[in-house]
């Protein structure tokens, strides 16, 4: 084993979608025994039940909580090795819409709603009222609310891996 392993890297694919085996692997130039033993961190975090002989992690079904910086190190060396992210893809979870001011609406107040959808990459968001696309974007604003705004809404939140439609909100305006 070379005395100062100080070369390693963390060889990792760069795009991730949630759901699929992800194998990370410590490459280094030194010349390792083979009795060398692997530990992993995750967020500079050790990740205990990863020491191992082999130079892979290997993440089965990876999950969104599987994303962060991903280093290694050989066990008996103080070296760790640069930090790589793995960024974990994922469809939009489904979207709640919060009301501002929440309670009786009047005619003339204005109101916002609110889109609220976690995904990565980040949705594009779009506000849907009565079958009609009406707005686009996290906040949909309507200042001097009338009756003609009255009726049910609701937001799509859609990126390339899937799309979820909120439930319906329905607002009166009195």
């Amino acid at each position: 084993m070379c005395v100062l392993c100080s070369d390693l890297q963390v060889e990792s694919p760069e795009r991730v979608t949630e759901g699929d085996s992800v194998n990370l692997r410590c490459k280094s130039s030194c010349a390792l025994t083979d009795r060398a033993t692997f530990i992993w961190y995750r967020n500079s975090q050790p990740l205990t039940e990863r020491r191992d002989r082999n130079n892979e992690l290997l993440l089965q079904s990876v999950r969104r909580e599987d994303s962060g910086r991903y280093s290694c190190a050989v066990d008996g060396h103080t070296h760790i090795s640069p930090a790589v992210q793995l960024n974990v893809m994922y469809p939009p979870v489904k979207p709640v819409i919060s009301i501002s001011p929440s309670g009786v609406i009047v005619e003339g107040d204005s109101v916002t709603l609110n889109c609220i959808s976690d995904s990565n990459p980040p949705a594009e968001i779009s506000w849907i009222k009565g079958g009609m696309i009406v707005g686009s974007g996290r906040i949909y604003s309507i200042s001097k609310i009338s009756s003609d705004d009255s009726g049910e809404y609701k937001c799509k939140s859609i990126n390339e891996h899937g799309e979820k439609n909120s439930d319906t909100v329905t607002l009166n305006v009195t």
